[in-house]
């Protein structure tokens, strides 16, 4: 069966202000004040909770990881109970998943949010039910650009690798796709906007309202 997985926070949401507030709330704990701006270090916000830590410890001449481990928990547990106040689905989301669906594709989710912050968060969406699997960082022992949770997602939703692509918005994304040996369809309304095009994608993805077209030219 022909698969579409698509990444998450930057793909099918708009993460960054509830990520961005939950390093944050971290930094304002210890006493330092809010370190991150919510749209200055969206791009940062997307490359996960750790990247937020060390950005925000390295402006304030700190960059000891140890540091970052220990801080790490209070910003999950923050995240976790304030998932969804400025999060929204990108415009069209869920009509084109939808249209996928309807189509005839199976869809599913790999995500380097962890397993259950991100079912969380698309039960919020309410768009969990659209997909027929859902892999999260720590739901294998590996996680992208590793190409297992692609392939798990895939197999999961009752998908044929040869036959699937990966949505995504980050050259994560394209190292997982190209990994799995799949073409990587990238969206330009993420943080990274038309900069995705340096990562050499098989497409670009402007508008969901063009998905089906987009995924049926590079798998039929």
């Amino acid at each position: 069966m022909k698969t579409v997985i698509f990444d998450l926070d930057g793909t099918l949401a708009d993460t960054s202000g509830d990520l961005i507030a939950a390093a944050n709330a971290c930094f304002c704990y210890l006493g330092h004040g809010n370190m991150l701006d919510p749209v200055g270090d969206m791009a940062t916000a997307f490359a996960g909770g750790r990247a937020m830590l060390r950005l925000g410890f390295e402006r304030l001449g700190q960059g000891d990881e140890d540091a970052i481990e220990h801080a790490f928990p209070r910003l999950l547990q923050y995240y976790g109970e304030n998932i969804d106040v400025h999060t929204r689905l990108y415009p069209g989301a869920k009509a084109g998943v939808e249209r996928l669906i309807s189509a005839g594709y199976a869809v599913g989710i790999c995500t380097n949010k962890p397993e259950g912050l991100a079912e969380e968060l698309v039960g919020r969406l309410g768009i969990r039910d659209l997909f027929a699997s859902f892999i999260g960082a720590d739901t294998l022992p590996t996680k992208k650009p590793d190409p297992a949770p692609f392939i798990a997602a895939v197999k999961r939703a009752g998908g044929d690798v040869q036959k699937s692509l990966l949505v995504g918005d980050t050259i994560t994304d394209r190292n997982t796709a190209r990994a799995a040996g799949v073409a990587c369809l990238m969206v330009t309304f993420g943080p990274d906007g038309h900069g995705v095009s340096r990562h050499a994608p098989e497409g670009l993805l402007h508008d969901f309202c063009d998905i089906e077209d987009a995924v049926r030219a590079l798998i039929g």
